[in-house]
């Protein structure tokens, strides 16, 4: 079993930028998608962004323009520059698979201030 393990998350100002890491305890070059996944409180998970091992990436609505999705298979590690940050970005951050592979990190927490 693979483990997840989030970070880079903190508090920053409205405009402000973060990058957020997600190292694997495994290999990810077998794993076609990787993606970032988002809870504020209250609501659900959602989506944010995925990547594919040729590049391909796909971004929530909310976040396009704005998030960047990358991956380097050699570390093991899929990485999500945030930009031009707004505060209903708050949330906990998280990575896995689509099909949800493997079990959710402990995640980072981004928190957006106005």
């Amino acid at each position: 079993q693979v483990q997840l393990v989030e970070s880079g998350g903190g508090l920053v100002q409205a405009g402000g930028s973060l990058r957020l890491s997600c190292a694997a305890s495994g290999s990810i070059f077998s794993i076609n998608v990787m993606g970032w996944y988002r809870q504020a409180p209250g609501k659900q998970r959602e989506f944010v962004a995925t990547i594919a091992n040729g590049g391909t990436t796909a971004y929530a609505g909310s976040v396009e323009g704005r998030f960047t999705i990358s991956r380097d298979n050699a570390k093991n590690t899929v990485y999500l520059q945030m930009n031009s940050l707004k505060p209903e970005d708050t949330a906990v951050y998280y990575c896995n698979t689509p099909s949800l592979r493997w079990s959710w990190g402990q995640g980072t927490q981004v928190t957006v201030s106005s």
